[in-house]
């Protein structure tokens, strides 16, 4: 079939929940992606900061490899070996006491506020807790995890959903002390807010929070899904600030492709939230995805990614900094590590699609923002035929 025919194909019998670029990927090398045409395309978007090793990575291949000729799954009612080296080393980078893994970034996000729900209601014996969020925040599209999203856009038609939620304002402490009461429970948002528009955590803000918490006993819920892994410099973008979440929430890169989530907590948090019973996951942390998960650690550690990421993170926001100050409708750029956006004031749709013509695989977040989250892996050359085709878009913008 031609390109066509194969999205005329998928158009017929999928749900339609995406409105897709017209592109048909076929497989990827490196930090290439090729369509069924045999385009070749510079990504840098990595499946929305998910490939973080680029593609084809012949270690990463064969540790799953490997994994299905042994067992795939089995079951939660069982141990599994993959799965248990996968948390060690999770726990270790983390500098969490307690992991449980799930399919999903959005799945992952249920699992904290369920622990941060289970820990106020044995600490306190009643179940009307609150939990703050932020606007302009994104978490995810189920449930639960929409409660706690701060875009009307996303919640109102799915609405009433899960009660107690209050939101502040990202980065305004006065604003998040204001929907504090003693029904608080939990304070949830992303590090970096990423659908939001690559909008950082200021330092300020981010140790009041953290104080604030440990004063009244409320539980900090860092959502590292997105700017998580190593995609600011440290391996959890929280890491950069001198504070500790108690509950954490990672996906996307965790496992560079297989779909894989997980949520970790303190000890303290553990020893009273979630006990046999109160949650569970056919699929989450089979000896598939325990493979991934342990293999992608493993090679974070021999690649020594963070500090290739604090590297060329350096010489990516110089180069975007450059375009910032020749093109006017480009009026700012904003991030951290290789998670970086460019505010722009003419349609970045069009932007992302007119750069699909130059072989340049680019994303958006919010209404304005160019989003750039690549694969770790790539160097300043490739940087540097990420700006000559972006250039060449935004000369005919």
């Amino acid at each position: 079939m031609n390109k066509q025919e194969y999205m005329d194909c998928e158009d017929k019998a999928l749900l339609h929940t995406y409105n897709r670029f017209p592109l048909v990927l076929d497989h990827g090398e490196g930090v290439y992606l090729y369509d069924t045409d045999g385009k070749k395309y510079l990504d840098f978007a990595a499946g929305i900061a998910v490939e973080a090793l680029g593609y084809s990575n012949e270690a990463y291949k064969q540790a799953l490899k490997d994994q299905i000729d042994k067992i795939t799954h089995t079951s939660n009612l069982y141990y599994n070996v993959p799965i248990m080296e996968a948390a060690e080393k999770f726990l270790k980078v983390s500098k969490m006491d307690r992991v449980f893994f799930t399919n999903s970034g959005a799945e992952a996000i249920e699992g904290a506020i369920k622990a941060a729900k289970k820990y106020a209601y044995t600490r306190d014996g009643h179940a009307d807790h609150e939990i703050i969020a932020m606007n302009h925040s994104f978490h995810g599209r189920t449930l639960g995890a929409l409660s706690v999203t701060g875009n009307a856009h996303y919640r109102e038609p799915f609405e009433p959903l899960c009660g107690g939620v209050k939101f502040a304002d990202f980065n305004d402490i006065e604003s998040v002390k204001a929907q504090v009461t003693e029904k608080t429970c939990a304070i949830i948002f992303e590090t970096v807010q990423g659908e939001g528009g690559i909008y950082p955590a200021e330092e300020s803000f981010m140790k009041e929070i953290s104080a604030l918490c440990k004063e009244k006993d409320i539980l900090l819920i860092l959502d590292e899904i997105q700017c998580g892994m190593g995609r600011t410099g440290e391996m959890f973008a929280w890491q950069h600030y001198g504070i500790k979440p108690d509950i954490m929430t990672s996906a996307k890169a965790l496992g560079c492709g297989v779909p894989v989530g997980a949520f970790a907590m303190t000890e303290r948090v553990a020893e009273k939230s979630l006990a046999p019973g109160d949650h569970g996951t056919t699929y989450g942390g089979n000896p598939f995805v325990g493979a991934a998960v342990s293999k992608v650690m493993d090679l974070f550690e021999e690649l020594k990614l963070t500090d290739h990421v604090k590297e060329i993170a350096v010489y990516l926001e110089s180069e975007l900094d450059k375009l910032v100050e020749e093109y006017d409708f480009i009026t700012a750029r904003r991030g951290m590590g290789l998670m970086q956006g460019l505010v722009s004031t003419k349609p970045v749709g069009t932007i992302a699609a007119e750069a699909l013509k130059e072989g340049l695989i680019i994303i958006t977040a919010g209404a304005d923002v160019i989003r750039m989250v690549p694969p770790l892996v790539i160097e300043k050359e490739h940087v540097d035929e990420m700006i000559t085709k972006l250039k060449n878009v935004l000369d005919c913008m």
